[in-house]
């Protein structure tokens, strides 16, 4: 991955930096950052907000644009939104449903195995983060002090159909309860849906 990718990786799982923040992440110049940033920008795929600095002057935080965020890829947009409505036209609602309660299913499975033998809560968040990695998600944990877990999630490759039919996140919600254990407390505290950069789960075992 060539400088430039590392760059729009970053902010795609960190959020907004400056371009000193991204050079010491990356070992590079803060000069040889910038540059790179700027070349995003050119490119419609990075912009820039400017905030009050201590001293005065403004602090400039780089982030993706609209077309930054879509060159990641959200599996087959199209087709996913025309296959939700033909389901939704020959079959209903509850059709649709049907359909998502079988992938939820295939999905809790698949959990499930990469997550055998994970026995804290640190290591079930941890291996479902993992999972949830190679489905696409750009999934990270941050453990804390309290000893609960944040599990974040980068990046949404079904956002497209999530959009078009909010079942489909509360589907996966559910599937995370069930999967970390009927001890485990799991609320969604942001939500790409709803403006949220990512989303972000609180979980938690049940006092």
């Amino acid at each position: 991955m060539n400088t430039y990718d590392q760059i729009l990786m970053l902010l795609k799982t960190r959020g907004p930096q400056t371009a000193q923040s991204l050079a010491g992440l990356m070992g590079l110049t803060a000069m040889g950052v910038r540059r790179q940033l700027e070349a995003a920008v050119e490119d419609g795929l990075v912009r820039f907000q400017d905030s009050p600095g201590k001293v005065g002057r403004p602090v400039r935080r780089w982030l993706l644009s609209d077309s930054g965020h879509a060159r990641f890829p959200d599996r087959h947009a199209e087709l996913t939104l025309d296959l939700i409505q033909d389901v939704r036209t020959l079959f209903g609602e509850s059709g649709l449903e049907k359909l998502i309660a079988v992938r939820a299913h295939a999905g809790e499975l698949a959990y499930r195995e990469r997550m055998a033998g994970a026995a804290t809560l640190d290591q079930r968040v941890a291996a479902l983060a993992a999972a949830r990695t190679l489905d696409g998600y750009m999934a990270e944990t941050e453990p804390r002090v309290d000893g609960s877990v944040l599990l974040h999630e980068n990046h949404c490759p079904i956002g497209t159909a999530a959009r078009a039919c909010g079942e489909f996140c509360r589907s996966e919600l559910e599937v995370f309860r069930r999967v970390l254990g009927a001890g485990t407390a799991v609320v969604r505290i942001e939500h790409q849906l709803e403006g949220a950069r990512r989303c972000t789960y609180l979980v938690s075992e049940r006092a």
